[in-house]
């Protein structure tokens, strides 16, 4: 029993005396690192600021306002550090240590990481640009460090990793789209008549671009019909919806003018 007390008297004192060597270090180092959060934070607003007078990416923009802010966190990190009487080289030789096992652990994880520097920097598409990539296509809604998301037309978010984007095959629509539409129309059909029905069609639709010019031209001599290709250019958003409105406006144009889209045919012939 009294060897009991005398330990619990032991570890008490031992308690008191490391509060008061270290105690009065440990409050002023926390007090340093929470300095240096409201710091971090005011740095990175004030560089915000500053970059937002810049032309430039948004994520290139984020990277740049984080970097700042963990920079004058890392700084009074370490000042909260040497408060505490803490050698700083063994400290990072360890972290050294530490920070390659975690590498070959999450390689994945890093190839992300540089992947969206890449893309970040070399900017092979924008925010608000419709991109086909990896098997998969829309519009570039955010770009970040460790992956890209797309809105698809149906309404559905697509993420990408970014390191299935570097290095692939990238076709960048930009901010407009090329419909690609095929009409059929019988061979004793006014070809000019035809072309100009479906000219006047595509001038009256609010959706078709006037710049670049709508390229239409006979296309194909098929078996049973001539094909003429119809390739109006529309803004990303206005794609689903003005092909629906002007494949329905050319059948109604071509009923009111008597023009005939013929059903496919082939003509049979028996020899006795």
């Amino acid at each position: 029993m009294n060897e009991q007390l005398e330990t619990l008297e032991y570890a008490k004192r031992t308690a008191i005396d490391l509060a008061i060597q270290f105690g009065p270090k440990a409050l002023v180092a926390v007090s340093i690192v929470i300095a240096g959060l409201f710091v971090g934070r005011w740095a990175a607003r004030l560089v915000q600021h500053a970059l937002g007078k810049v032309e430039m990416e948004p994520p290139v923009r984020q990277l740049l306002t984080r970097i700042a802010y963990l920079s004058v966190l890392a700084l009074f990190v370490v000042m909260a550090l040497q408060n505490l009487g803490v050698e700083l080289l063994p400290l990072i030789a360890g972290v050294g240590l530490a920070g390659a096992g975690v590498a070959l652990a999450m390689q994945g994880v890093l190839g992300n990481l540089v992947a969206g520097l890449v893309i970040i920097f070399t900017r092979p598409f924008r925010i608000g640009e419709y991109i086909s990539i990896a098997g998969v296509e829309g519009e570039v809604d955010t770009i970040g460090l460790f992956s890209t998301r797309l809105r698809h037309p149906d309404r559905s978010q697509v993420v990408v990793p970014n390191r299935r984007i570097v290095g692939e095959i990238l076709h960048n629509y930009g901010s407009i789209r090329q419909l690609g539409i095929v009409v059929r129309v019988a061979y004793d059909t006014d070809l000019n008549q035809a072309l100009a029905v479906i000219d006047e069609t595509l001038r009256s639709n609010a959706r078709v671009l006037g710049d670049p010019a709508p390229v239409i031209q006979v296309s194909v001599l098929a078996d049973s019909s001539v094909n003429i290709a119809v390739k109006p250019w529309t803004a990303v958003p206005d794609y689903i919806a003005a092909q629906g409105e002007i494949n329905k406006a050319i059948v109604e144009a071509f009923r009111g003018r008597n023009i005939v889209i013929p059903f496919p045919q082939r003509e049979v012939r028996v020899r006795a």
